[in-house]
């Protein structure tokens, strides 16, 4: 009996990080889509050089901006694609269980709080 409520209380906070996965990812889309229409209608609007400059810098936060988002994007997708295999809460690196306090605090981890010190330790060549 204490197991099965023990596996009903895991399944509820699965699905409790499941939705907030997937609110995030809602957000990011929408995010990402924003940052491609901006882009698109910024281009040739450069009048002088001062406008050229400031577009140039803009066009450099828009790109960098665009690639942490899409980074995170892709995260959040490997980690629903792991929740659905049921592989989800295993580190990448050692195998062993993400603590359920890393997991509620950022949903999208592959690695258990250990390797990912040790990754940037390493710098990220893990």
């Amino acid at each position: 009996m204490n197991e099965a409520k023990n596996h009903s209380e895991y399944e509820l906070k699965l699905h409790g990080i499941k939705e907030k996965l997937l609110e995030r990812k809602k957000e990011l889309e929408e995010q990402l889509e924003d940052l491609y229409h901006q882009k698109k209608t910024a281009t040739g609007d450069v009048k002088d050089s001062g406008d050229e400059a400031q577009s140039s810098i803009l066009e450099t936060l828009n790109i960098s901006l665009q690639d942490a988002e899409l980074g995170e994007y892709n995260m959040i997708l490997q980690a629903l694609r792991k929740i659905n295999e049921g592989a989800y809460g295993i580190c990448i690196d050692c195998g062993q269980p993400i603590s359920e306090k890393r997991l509620v605090s950022y949903p999208n981890a592959s690695r258990c709080l250990s390797c990912q010190e040790i990754l940037e330790e390493k710098g990220g060549l893990l």
